[in-house]
């Protein structure tokens, strides 16, 4: 009786799943039917140094919430500025704004928004709006037929105030979308963040709430959805896979610019209490006496829709560095936004030093899909997928290897058969480290007359690396991988 009434549920685990021509990180176990002597293994972001101290008269130790976005040939970078503590959700906050081409030297632009104390053009762009600028959270907007004056949109506001909403043409000039709060379901005490996702052709928000009643518990993510940003439906809990709670200060949650139907969360992970720094310590560093006693990191949250998150990773994305002044409180934040910075390098920004004079923005580097990979080491591993189709008529991989090592591909029927000229013993054996190596069999076998059907793939690793593969149609192959397409 139990095994026919689960027999639905359990046909439905074995729909194969439909890759199409998507890229596919392997940030999370969802393409990993089985590995043996391999591990799903967390990047580690390279440190690029300090890209922007905010030490302006209206930006200060309290800067924070900070968004990178790339539009066409500009990148945007966000952050509130606040020279004091004790100020959050009033006018001293404003929102500002730094402008780069490469993602690696960042200019403040001289705006006429919001003259400065002598009148002096600024990088602010919106002030006087409180609460707004506590938490001012913008996006580039994709959505198909979005009209040209709401290209960039943005939440803000408090639990007091509810989600406001925000609309520009150029990222500068905002406007609010109506005098009152969009959504009100929430805490909001931290960055609220939103997009418009292609795959499920709706905006997502997720936003700051707890698991406790009011201010208890631990800090969490819950998610509302919308498709006109006007009007957004009853918030769902994000689910972690059981694993423990802990205080997420913020989500920094977005579809990945490579694979957009994988979200990615840089999320901040806050430590209450547990404090590193003496009173003399801080005392030497200029700490403000409220920003010492506890302490936090950054780790690496995906989703593929729907309420749940996957904690594939539960160590530190990114661990605080070398020095007293990187463990105080509400320092290593992410940024919301991952951006291409070079031909083979993408970029994450964390605000660090908060609460001291020497507060900035730090850009942290890593190879294009190197947020985690299928690592093997010499003595060899293996990674098995679960069924799937595709389309297109060639295979690529973006891999790494030494120079002992090597990956191998075969092409398994559902059931796992070798398909003939596709196996293992077939695989011509890929050495070196490419974003897009294309894979080949010595049998000249060729994928296109698979396309539809579903397949396993094995792959064999040793002394490598596997950050992500795709399919795609052989032509695609002559276009020019351009920055922020791919």
């Amino acid at each position: 009786m139990l095994t026919s009434l689960l027999a639905p549920a359990l046909a439905l685990l074995q729909e194969p799943l439909q890759l199409g021509t998507r890229r596919e990180p392997f940030v999370d176990r969802h393409l990993i039917e089985r590995l043996e002597g391999a591990e799903l293994r967390l990047g580690s972001p390279r440190d690029e140094g300090i890209v922007l101290t905010f030490d302006r008269p209206w930006e200060g130790p309290f800067c924070g919430y900070s968004t990178v976005l790339r539009d066409g040939d500009r990148l945007l970078l966000y952050y509130r500025g606040l020279p004091t503590a004790g100020a959050d959700g009033t006018d001293r906050e404003v929102t500002c704004v730094a402008t780069s081409t490469d993602g690696v030297r960042w200019e403040r632009p001289d705006l006429e928004l919001f003259p400065g104390p002598s009148g002096e053009p600024t990088n602010i762009v919106l002030a006087r709006q409180a609460p707004a600028s506590h938490n001012f959270s913008p996006f580039l907007d994709t959505r198909p037929g979005v009209p040209a004056d709401e290209r960039f949109k943005a939440l803000a506001g408090t639990e007091a105030t509810g989600l406001l909403a925000f609309a520009s043409a150029d990222g500068l000039s905002w406007r609010r979308l109506g005098d009152e709060a969009v959504f009100r379901d929430g805490i909001f005490d931290s960055q609220n963040v939103a997009f418009w996702s292609d795959a499920e052709e709706r905006y997502l928000c997720y936003f700051r709430t707890w698991t406790g009643q009011g201010y208890s518990g631990f800090r969490t993510v819950s998610r509302t959805t919308s498709e006109d940003f006007r009007q957004w439906s009853a918030p769902e809990v994000m689910t972690f896979g059981g694993t423990p709670q802990e205080h997420l200060y913020t989500n920094q949650t977005h579809p990945y610019f490579r694979a957009p139907h994988v979200y990615v969360g840089l999320a901040a992970r806050f430590f209450p209490g547990k404090r590193v720094l003496t009173d003399a310590d801080a005392a030497r560093l200029g700490v403000d006496p409220g920003y010492f006693r506890d302490c936090s990191d950054a780790v690496l949250l995906t989703s593929r829709g729907g309420s749940a998150y996957d904690r594939t990773f539960m160590e530190g994305l990114l661990r605080p560095g070398i020095g007293l002044e990187n463990w105080v409180s509400r320092s290593n934040y992410p940024a919301l936004g991952i951006v291409r910075t070079g031909a083979t390098e993408m970029s994450l920004y964390v605000n660090q030093s908060y609460a001291q004079p020497t507060a900035h923005l730090r850009r942290y580097s890593l190879r294009l899909d190197g947020l985690a990979a299928v690592v093997a080491g010499y003595e060899g591993g293996e990674l098995l997928t679960r069924p799937f189709t595709f389309e297109g008529d060639e295979l690529t991989l973006n891999l790494a290897t030494s120079a002992a090592g090597q990956l191998r591909v075969e092409v398994q029927d559902e059931a796992g058969e070798a398909l003939e000229g596709l196996a293992l013993a077939d695989a011509v054996p890929l050495v070196g480290n490419d974003l897009e190596r294309r894979v080949t069999w010595s049998s000249g076998a060729d994928l296109g007359s698979l396309a539809g059907t579903t397949i396993r793939l094995r792959i064999q690793l040793q002394d490598a690396h596997l950050y992500s593969l795709r399919f795609r149609r052989r032509a695609e192959a002559l276009q020019e991988d351009r920055p922020g397409d791919r």
